[in-house]
């Protein structure tokens, strides 16, 4: 009887550290008021952008330069209009938004493997691997000639250049991931029977994937970047009508709001991607290991 007695408070005691550990460990999830959240997150950028319009104004306002130059912010918009009431605006952001999201998934698919292999084959990594990083390093611009040559004034060459450039950075930063898995997460799944392919979708990728993300949304603005380059320098209408031709006419007419209108349109196309895709992404990732609070 009295063991029995002795047992139970110290099992209530075990529950209780157990619970108290627990509680420790768990994020608290309290509902976020509306209020809070526009301040935290829309107020800091619309306040910028605020700050760089009004900048502006007072640049041109002051004849800092000629205004042929530097037009004032209602130009812009006035620009900007023009293309709506055309109905141009919305088929040349499809355009290129169209030709750079199938070029990033398909150097997804390319780069995702090649560097899998570089990572994890040590004689492909000692033989592929400096090439990785001298592709990244190289400016994609300087393959717009080699592959209008090769390919000619189409949408093939601007899917090359695409590839070009974002091929390198998603391999890299899969490939910078896999360095940083611990061998004992490797071990475990090897003991669990997860080897080869399984190995590489169960336990490789899920322990990569914060480096793996990382690639991923550099290998994106390399994309839009080479993609950018490539309108700018190309021109044949096959390819029709995208952001960056549409920079380079404005510029061939001499009309400043028109190019201050197709780099604003670059941005913010750019940013918007970034934003809606690889934000909720990278949130995911961090809640799914506990970091949320952390990057908050």
């Amino acid at each position: 009887m009295s063991s029995s007695t002795e047992l139970r408070p110290r099992a209530d005691e075990s529950a209780g550290v157990g619970a108290g550990l627990d509680a420790l460990e768990t994020v608290p999830t309290e509902r976020v008021p509306l209020g809070r959240v526009l301040r935290q997150k829309a107020l800091p950028p619309l306040l910028g952008v605020t700050l760089v319009l009004g900048a502006w104004q007072l640049a041109h306002s002051l004849r800092l330069t000629a205004p042929d130059k530097l037009p004032a912010p209602a130009d812009v918009w006035v620009a900007l209009t023009d293309l709506w009431y055309e109905g141009t605006l919305f088929s040349i952001i499809w355009t290129s938004l169209w030709r750079g999201g199938s070029g990033f998934l398909l150097a997804v698919a390319i780069g995702t493997p090649v560097g899998l292999l570089v990572a994890r084959v040590r004689p492909v990594r000692a033989a592929v691997g400096p090439l990785l990083t001298g592709l990244q390093s190289l400016p994609s611009v300087a393959w717009v000639p080699a592959t209008v040559i090769w390919l000619g004034i189409d949408d093939s060459a601007m899917y090359a250049v695409i590839l070009l450039g974002a091929v390198p950075s998603i391999a890299n930063g899969l490939i910078s991931g896999i360095d940083q898995v611990p061998p004992l997460f490797l071990r475990a799944g090897r003991t669990l029977g997860a080897t080869g392919p399984r190995g590489a979708r169960y336990v490789l990728l899920p322990a990569a994937l914060p480096g793996y993300l990382a690639g991923l949304k550099q290998g994106w603005a390399f994309s839009w970047r080479s993609l950018m380059a490539a309108e700018l320098i190309t021109s044949s209408p096959e390819l029709g009508l995208g952001l960056g031709r549409y920079l380079e006419n404005q510029r061939e007419f001499s009309d400043m709001p028109g190019v201050l209108l197709g780099i604003v349109l670059i941005l913010v196309v750019g940013v918007a991607v970034d934003l809606l895709c690889f934000g909720p992404l990278e949130r995911r990732v961090l809640r799914s290991r506990g970091l949320l609070a952390a990057a908050r």
